[in-house]
């Protein structure tokens, strides 16, 4: 497996592969995310797939340039990944983010996507098949109601990576969650600053313009435009709830082929970490079918 920057139209872009197979996964981290989240679920693939996992522009070790955070955008940055790794088709694993990023892929270039897992992609923030619904003023307030909220949100500082980690190592404990498969991931989270002190990798202004594009994404234009066998994996509290669960209806509508599993006791974009073991297995009981 190498790990390497890889310079693609003036973007930097951290991607960990090893493609010694032909059929070839590719697997996308959510928001705030980097591609040491996998390490509990690559392993379960590496012996049989080829493996790509990407950080995402403005993530991880990615370069994160002040603009261009729209799915569309990372989702072109991906694209142009796999035609420099000389990839012409993958199955595609997607947790929250990711799995926006892998619509957005597969709906440009159905021709390159030969499955889609999406753990996220579930509904709209907004509208018809949104979490929220409204008159265009009432959808407009909330929008300025969150795009305040975004701009209080401060960059958090730490002194050492260790202070970061252990807080949340002990965050995890308390909600009966932590294991190993967390530390790779948090220990990658943090950058350095020149003061020598630690932030976040994940920056407030790139998070604020993934957010305020997101919210006028419609997945359903997207959707009408999948090819490819779709695994939906909701959370145990996504499918719980019916708003969710209508938008999901809604989406599945528009797809030839199409699956829902329900992990249990799954948490929304942790799950790959939180249950690693489950979540590979069905994620490679799904992606075999289509082999």
């Amino acid at each position: 497996m190498v790990e390497e920057m890889i310079e693609l139209d003036h973007i930097g872009i951290n991607v960990r592969y090893s493609l010694d197979y032909k059929a070839v996964v590719l697997f996308l981290h959510f928001s705030g995310g980097n591609l040491n989240m996998w390490e509990g679920i690559i392993p379960q693939f590496e012996k049989e797939y080829g493996i790509i996992a990407p950080d995402f522009r403005g993530h991880g070790q990615s370069d994160k340039p002040e603009t261009g955070y729209h799915i569309d955008d990372m989702a072109n940055d991906i694209y142009l990944l796999l035609q420099r790794l000389n990839v012409d088709q993958c199955h595609i694993v997607g947790s929250s983010m990711g799995a926006e990023v892998g619509l957005s892929l597969a709906a440009s270039h159905p021709e390159l996507v030969l499955s889609l897992i999406c753990e996220g992609a579930l509904y709209n923030e907004f509208g018809e098949h949104g979490l929220f619904n409204g008159t265009e003023e009432e959808i407009e307030r909330r929008k300025e109601d969150l795009r305040v909220q975004l701009t209080e949100r401060k960059e958090r500082i730490f002194k050492t990576k260790e202070e970061y980690t252990e807080e949340e190592r002990a965050k995890l404990t308390e909600q009966g969650l932590w294991n190993e498969y967390f530390l790779a991931f948090l220990e990658n989270n943090l950058q350095q600053m020149q003061n020598g002190n630690f932030t976040y990798c994940y920056l407030n202004r790139v998070r604020t313009e993934y957010v305020q594009k997101y919210w006028d994404v419609k997945f359903e234009q997207y959707y009408k435009k999948i090819q490819c066998p779709v695994l939906f994996l909701p959370s145990k509290e996504e499918w719980a709830d019916e708003k969710i669960r209508s938008s999901l209806h809604t989406f599945t509508s528009l797809l030839d082929v199409y699956e829902i599993e329900c992990i249990e006791n799954s948490i929304h974009a942790y799950v790959w970490m939180q249950l690693p073991i489950t979540a590979g297995e069905v994620a490679k009981r799904f992606i075999s079918k289509q082999i």
